[in-house]
């Protein structure tokens, strides 16, 4: 394991306990979207599957159970214990344009026709698309809180990490996995905007506004 992989586990750990610290210290989950949480958690859990089935490390067991918990509290959060700050009016992106392309292109191209793979391949489909009701809602809404911002930031930051190790594995191992490489450079695109105005505004104490859709 690499300092890029683990950099980037760090990244993504940090995102989310900054998503959850800001629900819990201000009692609110306005401005997330907790369809983008449901969509993280369901990629967390068809892809840890093999939890039950295959052990590669005490840290790798240890992540994943990790980002389980975290995942479902998360949506704990949001549509039970704090359900009356949620704003379902703003998170209104359809999930079934995700979902049903994501379930047919699982199926369809894969490294090998079984289900545990299968829903591993639709695992890392889903979760390079998961975020776009939260860039939608925040384009809806048109701001963003600054620590919602910074939840952003560091998920984006992960999957930008997870590419140096990729290329890393790639130059020192000769391994290369072309679905994981393809959906994390689709997901990191979706990022680069708001990488954008995260440092142009956000880093300079700005509040971070979009343009108000027509």
């Amino acid at each position: 394991m690499n300092i890029f992989r683990i950099l980037g586990d760090v990244s993504h750990l940090l995102a989310i306990i900054i998503l959850l610290l800001k629900i819990v210290k201000s009692k609110s989950c306005a401005g997330i979207s907790g369809k983008s949480q449901i969509l993280f958690a369901l990629v967390f859990t068809t892809r840890y599957l093999d939890l039950f089935t295959n052990f590669i490390s005490v840290y790798n067991t240890v992540m994943k159970v990790i980002f389980l918990i975290c995942a479902y509290v998360t949506v704990y959060m949001i549509y039970v214990k704090f359900c009356k700050t949620f704003d379902s009016e703003n998170d209104s992106f359809r999930l079934e344009f995700l979902l049903v392309p994501v379930t047919g292109l699982s199926f369809l191209e894969n490294h090998s026709f079984t289900p545990l793979e299968i829903l591993w391949t639709f695992s890392i489909y889903l979760e390079s698309v998961a975020i776009l009701p939260q860039l939608f809602m925040i384009s809806k809404t048109g701001e963003a809180e600054t620590i919602t911002t910074h939840y952003l930031f560091f998920l984006g930051l992960y999957r930008a990490l997870y590419i140096a190790n990729w290329v890393w594995r790639y130059h020192t191992e000769n391994f290369y996995d072309q679905i994981a490489v393809v959906s994390g450079v689709v997901q990191t695109i979706f990022y680069c905007d708001f990488f954008y105005l995260y440092v142009t505004k956000v880093l300079k104490g700005k509040k971070l506004s979009l343009p108000m859709p027509v």
